[in-house]
């Protein structure tokens, strides 16, 4: 009976992990039921897991007494119970870094599509209204300008920072919102200034999510704070969908109270609020934030170092906590 330690990987990824002195079990294209998951990682020294796994005492019951450890393929452990993962000696890692370009990049995305009503556009250029009335008038799909305007960042981590980074390019004002005071946006060449939520969120002509979820986050853009955001705002949430209150939300864009959002992650996902699908001023894209293939394959490779290490008895590179 073979000793080797098992590598389980609940869904398939980029590439292939390859860790001397082990089995890995590679997941399948498809989301499995939970308890066929439960079925797959038992055994396992470390199991691999998605955002969308989670990570609790059934589970780590489910995996047994041997378990070492869980690599996530992702940044965020809100999937986690953390308390009982340490309780269990499992040692926790993640891939911090590899999702940080990625999530930008398409945080911006959305805010573009949002600002130039691409959501319409793209529906409009797709039917047969369009060759049927011929070229559009000067006055038909106006947007919102960027230029000049002011961006509030939500979460002063990597990925809030390498957004409003990005923003140099319209010359925009940045604010930000954090516990704690973050020179890296306060220096040159953000300059960036520390804001409480309310107060930036009536300044703000851009507002991006990128805080992690909490219950103190959970429904932080509520109804009443999106009543206090200016007419012409946009929302960008590409961190947790429970953030954004979603009821609310469709309220405030169906009866333009904001002028736009673009979202990354749901509420309740992979469910959609049905009154998001039916409002051409909001953008909406199923979780690829970090879905580049360079970011993705950096994240395996991430996943490989951490989940060596745990195996060689070492404090993975990447380790929460």
């Amino acid at each position: 009976m073979s000793t080797e330690p098992i590598v389980v990987i609940t869904r398939r990824i980029p590439g292939e992990l390859h860790i001397p002195g082990a089995t890995v079990s590679h997941g399948p294209d498809e989301l499995l039921p939970r308890e066929r998951t439960l079925v797959r990682i038992r055994g396992a020294s470390i199991v691999v897991t998605m955002f969308s796994d989670r990570v609790d005492a059934d589970f780590l019951d489910a995996a047994g007494p041997q378990l070492k450890g869980v690599c996530n393929f992702a940044v965020g452990v809100d999937n986690f119970d953390l308390a009982e993962c340490a309780r269990r000696g499992v040692v926790v890692a993640n891939t911090p870094h590899a999702v940080t370009e990625g999530t930008a990049d398409l945080a911006w995305t959305l805010i573009l599509a949002a600002a130039r009503r691409l959501p319409a556009a793209d529906r409009y250029a797709r039917s047969p209204e369009y060759p049927a009335r011929g070229p559009l008038g000067m006055a038909e799909f106006l947007g919102q300008d960027l230029t000049g305007r002011t961006l509030l960042i939500v979460g002063a981590g990597r990925i809030g920072y390498a957004t409003a980074l990005r923003s140099l390019g319209w010359g925009m004002r940045v604010l930000y919102v954090a516990r704690s005071r973050h020179w890296d946006f306060e220096l040159a060449p953000l300059a960036a200034s520390r804001v409480d939520l309310e107060e930036g969120l009536r300044e703000a002509d851009v507002v991006s999510l990128h805080t992690p979820l909490t219950p103190d986050t959970r429904h932080l853009i509520n109804a009443r704070r999106l009543a206090i955001m200016k007419p012409n705002a946009i929302l960008v949430n590409t961190a947790r969908g429970p953030v954004i209150d979603e009821a609310a939300l469709v309220d405030a864009l169906r009866n333009g109270r904001i002028w736009g959002a673009g979202l990354d992650v749901f509420e309740h996902e992979p469910q959609v609020h049905p009154g998001l699908l039916t409002l051409d001023n909001v953008a909406l894209a199923p979780h690829i934030g970090s879905a580049a293939a360079r970011y993705r394959e950096m994240m395996t490779q991430m996943v490989q170092e951490n989940a060596v290490a745990i195996l060689q008895g070492r404090r993975p590179p990447f380790a929460v906590g």
